[in-house]
């Protein structure tokens, strides 16, 4: 029955294999389950709002999911969008002074053109008109990508004068806080010489393993006394305390649209549309495109079979999300970190979607798994996406530049979409004055006019 459903042995691949890979990308992605509500609580009138939030978020990923799994068998996990929450919260309830249901709303419009868009192939051809070596350096430039997320999660790199810099031990012994904040650095990078040296030993799960050994360390530091929780500063106890309980629902969130804003205030709507669909394509696109690479699903084109299936799941979560509560639902970049682990087909999603399931009922459990354990597991991830920077023909410099200006720009500017507009809007201008136009889609030049009207704009 799993065999005919989801072709393990055509992918070449087995149920522990996906099982294994989908428990990785669920340790890697399990802090949305936390952070979302902390974000969106930020949004005047929910304050209170955090159970519902958590709820939604956890059944609109778990559905995103099975949508996945069922549309495309793909191990493309999917949850609330880092970036595109801040965006709700921040900048159109408090920056804009909208209602969250009126950003609900917005978030549910974009999820419906977003399922006709996906239908129509229009998501599909700006996927294939992306050149393949540009391609590449989008899936090298994730790898950048979620390398600085892992940095930073673990508190490795940190705010300085130079805008990023590297934590230092010493100040934290000299400002009391090495047995608070400085003890999980360390095991943040203890976990990643333990992740990597079971990567090359060549052990099966080295991911999900690497996690939870950094985790019971931590477990084994505090209860020492040699890591001191201080929730003030956001560093919290490692010790589950509690395993079972609901997330408290004293916010209704279901179905909250507020449609008579948009026809009393439509232009206003319709740019708050505009910026959560601009965001969530090209970031949507980015992650297929880097996790796809590193699966090697992308055909000899550079096109992914079955595109149309993963960009819908993509919409349909989002619609659902905005109708159970959350901000926009996209794809997870960590769902690499499964990848990695050897997840090929729909399987991995599906066990990532039961595990958000089941996180309603373990939520303290899950929300115990600190940033420093599962730090590791994205560092490890960013060398493995990485590898493919040498699939890039550096010699052709109409190629390689464009290809470099995406990959950098990932990192530096902290967004996946600003790295493709960069590399897209390189491309194309490289290749215009180059007279390198031969082949190239029509689409890019569109896309490289888009990015650029963009930029005017903001």
């Amino acid at each position: 029955m799993i065999e005919k459903l989801f072709k393990l042995k055509e992918n070449g691949t087995n149920v522990k294999t996906e099982i294994m890979a989908g428990v990785t990308t669920f340790m890697t992605m399990v802090y949305i389950l936390a952070l979302n509500p902390s974000i969106l609580c930020a949004a005047p009138g929910l304050e209170n709002a955090g159970g519902s939030i958590l709820l939604a978020t956890a059944v609109s990923s778990a559905i995103a999911c099975f949508c996945m799994a069922a549309f495309a068998n793909k191990p493309f996990c999917l949850s609330a969008g880092l970036g595109l929450n801040a965006y709700f919260a921040y900048t159109v309830c408090i920056g804009m002074g909208y209602s969250w249901q009126v950003a609900l709303t917005a978030v549910f419009v974009e999820g419906l053109i977003f399922i006709v868009m996906s239908l129509t192939n229009v998501r599909e051809a700006i996927f294939n008109s992306i050149p393949r070596q540009l391609k590449t350096a989008v899936s090298v430039g994730i790898g950048f990508f979620i390398t600085f997320i892992g940095l930073q999660n673990a508190h490795v790199i940190v705010d300085s004068s130079t805008l990023v810099g590297l934590y230092s031990l010493r100040a934290s012994i000299e400002n009391h806080m090495f047995f608070t904040e400085g003890i999980t650095v360390l095991l943040a990078l203890v976990g990643v010489v333990i992740t990597a040296w079971l990567l090359i030993r060549g052990v099966k799960g080295y991911m999900l393993y690497g996690i939870l050994i950094t985790w019971l360390l931590g477990i084994v530091c505090e209860l020492a006394g040699v890591y001191i929780p201080d929730p003030s500063l956001g560093f919290y106890s490692v010790l589950p305390t509690q395993i079972f309980a609901l997330p408290d629902r004293s916010v209704n969130m279901f179905f909250q649209f507020d449609f008579g804003f948009i026809g009393s205030h439509f232009l206003d709507f319709a740019i708050v549309v505009f910026a959560f669909m601009f965001v969530d394509v090209f970031d949507t696109l980015g992650t297929v495109i880097g996790c796809a690479s590193k699966a090697d699903m992308l055909d000899d084109d550079g096109k992914l079979p079955e595109i149309r299936g993963v960009l819908l799941a993509d919409a349909v979560g989002t619609t659902v999300g905005a109708c159970l509560g959350t901000s926009t639902i996209t794809t997870f970049v960590e769902s690499s970190s499964g990848i990695a682990e050897g997840g090929r087909t729909g399987l991995t999603a599906v066990t990532t979607g039961f595990l958000f399931l089941i996180s309603l009922f373990l939520s303290p459990l899950f929300l115990t798994i600190p940033a420093f354990a599962t730090a590791p597991a994205l560092i490890v991830v960013g060398f493995l996406m990485m590898q493919q920077v040498t699939a890039i023909d550096w010699n052709d410099l109409t190629e390689a530049i464009p290809c470099f200006l995406a990959m950098t720009m990932m990192g530096f500017a902290y967004s996946i979409s600003e790295g493709i507009s960069f590399g897209i809007i390189s491309y194309v201008i490289l290749h215009v004055l180059t007279g390198k136009t031969e082949g190239m889609s029509k689409l890019m030049y569109v896309l490289a006019v888009l990015f650029i009207l963009k930029y005017l704009m903001i």
